[in-house]
């Protein structure tokens, strides 16, 4: 429950599907319509059919400040779909027999525990056991700031162990930012200069590198957390996720490697196998996104403000990204949307109703709630007319009126239920409830 509260997964239903010869992009439009005026979601989605881009949409602002709107231009910072170019690369090094798979770490790292036990493989398929650093409670205290390679390998390896390598996979990014190191050690050149080299320039990625600092001027768009109005995200410093979340794209790119991937013009297919080789959930950059009967490949990402997904459904070959500097709402529902456009399923133009409060009548909402059930707390503060709540160790989020004493955060499929006199508030969120009570 900690977990699943404040993370977002893709998943989409089994079933049988078709395929829309004629895409209604008029309905598509007045579904990213309702959402623009709703103030839902900002960003931009890309549709490929055969290698041909048949849909893009881009809604919202680039820059909220400057009053810059989001175009087909803008670019997004792409979280953990980093991964799969990561991956790319490093079976990219085994296809040139520079990288062993089978090769333990420890030659390279040996501060990181169990060291010695844990392969290349190991890494890419999420199977160390080196714990994930971005799940510690400190991590957004320095994650805006350089480190180096040392400082980074520290921190992992001041993480310890989780499990015995290979006995079971844990999602980590730990893993990929090792695997950086790897990658520019074994081609001695900088992890943003491979992704140039090895895929960007040779299918002509021209929107696609590790990013730096934010730059508006050149098409990169800020990140935002709608608390009432949109307020600007930090940035976290590229030399921290690097290989494991450093890249920035525009959907239409991510199409157009997704593309590039899956038709044979980045790997070997024996390497596309490998990638495509599902373990516990996880296969290497890849994970397996069923939409009804179709069976997709990809990742999704997510780093500050920025929320993306990419997937490649082979059989019919199609490419899907959706790329996000702000959102009040589970993009999930987004991608089946644009999906079921794709696929001829049916969907509907959201209705979105509100429930008016005034600041007055959220104050009786504020304070701090711990239950028995759970060692997290939740602080419960106010902005103006709008409810923000915050777990413990994570960012706060804004809750949106539905009725009376009652909330809700879509990002998560949370519900909240407030009883003032009884000073309770109870969590629903996956079929469970969990009860609060204000300290």
């Amino acid at each position: 429950m900690i977990k699943t509260l404040f993370t977002t997964i893709l998943l989409l239903t089994i079933g049988q599907i078709g395929f829309a010869q004629d895409l209604n992009k008029t309905k598509l439009d007045s579904y990213f319509n309702a959402l623009e005026k709703n103030n839902k979601f900002m960003g931009s989605v890309a549709v490929s059919k055969n290698g041909e881009i048949i849909y893009k949409r881009s809604i919202g602002w680039a820059d909220v400040e400057n009053n810059s709107k989001a175009t087909e231009n803008t670019k997004y910072r792409i979280g953990s779909i980093t991964k799969s170019f990561t991956a790319v690369l490093v079976l990219k090094g085994v296809e040139e027999k520079k990288i062993d798979l089978n090769q333990t770490i420890d030659t390279w790292f040996p501060t990181v525990p169990k060291a010695e036990k844990i392969t290349v493989k190991h890494l890419l398929y999420h199977r160390s056991g080196i714990h994930n650093f971005t799940n510690d409670p400190d991590y957004l205290t320095w994650n805006t700031q350089p480190k180096s390679e040392s400082e980074m390998v520290e921190i992992i390896a001041n993480g310890g162990s989780d499990f015995e390598p290979d006995s079971k996979a844990e999602y980590s990014n730990s893993n990929f930012v090792l695997l950086s190191y790897i990658l520019e050690r074994t081609f001695a050149k900088s992890y943003a200069e491979l992704v140039q080299e090895h895929i960007a320039q040779p299918i002509g990625l021209t929107s696609t590198y590790v990013f730096k600092g934010i730059n508006t001027n050149a098409n990169e768009c800020k990140s935002y957390k709608f608390l009432g109005s949109w307020k600007e995200e930090p940035e976290t410093h590229y030399t921290i996720p690097l290989g494991a979340g450093a890249i920035t794209a525009t959907p239409s790119d991510l199409t157009q490697f997704s593309d590039a991937l899956f038709g044979g013009k980045l790997l070997k297919p024996e390497s596309l196998e490998l990638m495509k080789t599902i373990q516990d959930g996880f296969g290497a950059g890849l994970f397996q996104i069923p939409f009804y009967s179709s069976i997709g490949y990809g990742h999704t990402g997510g780093i500050d403000g920025f929320s993306a997904v990419y997937s490649h459904f082979p059989a019919d070959n199609i490419s899907y990204a959706l790329t996000s500097n702000g959102t009040t709402m589970n993009n999930n529902a987004i991608s089946i949307a644009v999906l079921s456009a794709v696929y001829d399923r049916p969907y509907e133009i959201p209705v979105f109703t509100t429930y008016d409060l005034t600041a007055e009548d959220l104050s009786q909402y504020v304070g701090v709630y711990s239950s028995e059930q759970i060692p997290l707390k939740i602080t419960i503060t106010q902005d103006g007319n709008t409810l923000i709540a915050q777990g413990t160790g994570q960012p706060a989020f804004p809750l949106e009126a539905t009725d009376k004493d009652e909330f809700k955060f879509d990002q998560a499929g949370a519900k909240f239920q407030f009883n003032p006199t009884e000073k309770t508030m109870v969590l629903f969120q996956g079929g469970g409830q969990i009860t609060f009570t204000k300290e």
